[in-house]
């Protein structure tokens, strides 16, 4: 059995960041947007391997920038404790730019990623 603050944080994680992640991968079916062009044509390749090798990727940083945005948000106050085990406050210490740090031009994900990303 989980306590009550444990339900608030799934929640949160389920509505905020599982949630919004879906709509917004679902708005981008029905859209222009560059990555809706990009899975169209993924699509029309006829290879279900082609098209979920473009799906993947997207959809998992989209979850992850709503994670972060959460984190941003202040709806998730998150801490973590570095190998050196100092400690930070990512609420604070991010200063409300987490997810864009992690997408934006030369952010985290270029700069860490090892796996594919397409840079729109």
């Amino acid at each position: 059995m989980t306590t009550p603050e444990i339900e608030e944080f799934a929640k949160i994680v389920v509505e905020s960041i599982r949630d919004t992640a879906i709509q917004s991968n679902d708005r981008r079916l029905t859209s222009n947007h560059a990555i809706a062009k990009r899975w169209r044509e993924a699509a029309e390749s006829g290879s279900a391997e082609v098209f979920a090798k473009t799906l993947i990727p997207d959809i998992v940083d989209d979850a992850l920038f709503y994670l972060l945005r959460a984190i941003d948000d202040g709806l998730l106050k998150l801490s973590f404790t570095a190998s050196t085990g100092e400690t930070v406050d990512l609420s604070s210490e991010g200063l409300s730019e987490l997810a864009g740090w992690y997408i934006g031009n030369n952010g985290w994900r270029a700069k860490f990623a090892k796996e594919r990303f397409v840079e729109d």
